[in-house]
C-alpha cells in the first residue's frame, strides 16, 4: 500500500489527526492493533477543552456532541468538609464541555467511516522501517498475512506502550517522568451525578473526585494504593467509602446502583522528547502522560495533532519542511505547561504516604489561598479551561 502519512493507532489522537489531514487534502492510513470493538469500547476522560472542541467541529464531528454533551461554567473544590465554587466562566470567560473519549472516538470513527478513509484493526507484529529516510514503511499481519505501507511520514499516535515511542533508538531520546505513590479506583454507574459539576475532594482518607458523562450517567474516583485490586471494592464498600470522603450535603444526594465499569489506573507524569525522529512523529500518550487530575490528556493529544497538521499541510501546499522542525518545540512547550499544571492539581488535591506535619500544613495553606485570591483561582481556571494553542 501507498499513502502520504501513515497513522499508527485508532485512538482519539489517530482518529483526529486523520480526519484533519483529510480536510487539508492530505491522504491517511490508520493503523490499530486492536479491534474496532475493543477500540470503541475504551473508557477514558471526559472533560473536553474548547480548543479541543473547536478541531472537532473543524472537521465536521461535533453535531452529536453539541446535542448530548454538558457545558460547565465551573468546578467544585472540597477541603475541611466544605465545597468551593470556582467560576471558570466569570474568570475566563471560557467554559468546559463534558463528552465522554469513548463518544469522541465513536463520531470520529462514524466519520472516518462515512468518508470511506482506509483504516486497518487487527494488526499484528506491527513495525516501522526506514524512519530517517524520505521513504519509511510501516510492516504488519493481518489474519496472518504480511503487509507494507509505504509513506511519506509516519505519525505515532498509539499510546504509552505502543510501537512507535519504542522504535525510537533509546540515545536519541530523553524521558522525564514523575511515578505517584497512589493511584484512582474509577467506577462508572447509571446514576444521576451528585453535583451539577464536578467536585475535587481533598481529605484525609485520600482524594475523590466526583464527575459525569451525562445527566443519567456518573464517573466517581477514589485515591487508592498503588497494590490495591478492583476485586478489593465491590460497590457496596465503593460506595461506603465515597460517602465518607464528601462533605455532608454531597453525602446525602449521593446516588448510588451498580457498577458499569470498575478499574484502577496508577497515575504518572511523563514526557519524552524530542517528538520527532527523522519522519517518524510522535502525539498524545506515546510521547507524553499527565495524571488525571488536571483534565488534560485527551487535550494534549487534540493539540498535538493541530500543530502536526500544520505542519503537513505546509509541507504539502507550501513545499516547507518549517514547521516540520518546530514541531517538537511548538507542541513541547504547551505539553510541559499542561505537565506543570497537573502535577500541581494532584499535589494540592491528594494525600501523599508519608507526609509529615509540615507539609501537610502548606498543603491546608495552599488550598486556603486559593479559595482566597482572585489571581489563584484565575490561575486554576486559565489552565483548566485550557491554554492557547
Amino acid at each position: 500500500m501507498r499513502t502520504q502519512v501513515a497513522i499508527i493507532g485508532a485512538g482519539p489522537a489517530g482518529l483526529l489527526l486523520g480526519q484533519l489531514l483529510h480536510a487539508s487534502g492530505i491522504d491517511s492510513i490508520i493503523v490499530e492493533r486492536k479491534d474496532r470493538a475493543y477500540v470503541l469500547a475504551r473508557i477514558r476522560a471526559g472533560v473536553l477543552e474548547q480548543g479541543t472542541v473547536d478541531l472537532l467541529d473543524s472537521v465536521g464531528v461535533a453535531a452529536r456532541l453539541h446535542r448530548e454533551s454538558l457545558i460547565h461554567d465551573g468546578l467544585e473544590i472540597a477541603f475541611g468538609g466544605v465545597r468551593h465554587r470556582i467560576d471558570l466562566k466569570a474568570a475566563t470567560g471560557k467554559t468546559v464541555t463534558v463528552y465522554g473519549q469513548t463518544e469522541v472516538t465513536r463520531d470520529l470513527v462514524d466519520a472516518r467511516d462515512a468518508l470511506g478513509l482506509a483504516s486497518i484493526f487487527e494488526a499484528e507484529d506491527v513495525s516501522l522501517h526506514d524512519l530517517q529516510t524520505d521513504r519509511p514503511k510501516v510492516r504488519f499481519k493481518r489474519h496472518g498475512v504480511g503487509q507494507e505501507i509505504d509513506c511519506d511520514f509516519i505519525a505515532g499516535c498509539d499510546g504509552f506502550h505502543g510501537v512507535s515511542r519504542a522504535s525510537v533508538p533509546a540515545t536519541a531520546i530523553s524521558i522525564f517522568e514523575r511515578e505517584y505513590p497512589f493511584g484512582w479506583l474509577g467506577i462508572l454507574a447509571d446514576t444521576p451525578p451528585v453535583s451539577d459539576e464536578l467536585i475535587y475532594t481533598n481529605h484525609p482518607r485520600g482524594f475523590a473526585l466526583c464527575s459525569m458523562r451525562s445527566p443519567t450517567r456518573s464517573r466517581y474516583y477514589l485515591q487508592c494504593t498503588l497494590d490495591d485490586h478492583v476485586e478489593n471494592w465491590p460497590d457496596e464498600r465503593f460506595w461506603e467509602e465515597l460517602k465518607r470522603r464528601l462533605e455532608d450535603e454531597a453525602a446525602a444526594r449521593l446516588v448510588t446502583g451498580p457498577s458499569i465499569e470498575k478499574s484502577i489506573a496508577p497515575l504518572r507524569s511523563f514526557v519524552a522528547e524530542p517528538m520527532r525522529f527523522g519522519r517518524l512523529f510522535l502525539a498524545g500518550d506515546a510521547a507524553h502522560i499527565v495524571p488525571p487530575t488536571g483534565a488534560k490528556g485527551l487535550n494534549l493529544a487534540a493539540s498535538d495533532v493541530h500543530y502536526l497538521n500544520e505542519a503537513l499541510r505546509e509541507f504539502y501546499a507550501d513545499k516547507s519542511a518549517a514547521a516540520l522542525e518546530s514541531y517538537s518545540q511548538r507542541a513541547l512547550s504547551r505539553i510541559w505547561r499542561a505537565e506543570r499544571f497537573s502535577w500541581w492539581m494532584t499535589s494540592v488535591l491528594h494525600r501523599f504516604p508519608g507526609t509529615d506535619a509540615f507539609s501537610q500544613r502548606i498543603q491546608d495553606a495552599e488550598l486556603d489561598y486559593l479559595i482566597s485570591s482572585r489571581a489563584a483561582v484565575t490561575a486554576l481556571a486559565e489552565n483548566y479551561v485550557g491554554l492557547p494553542y
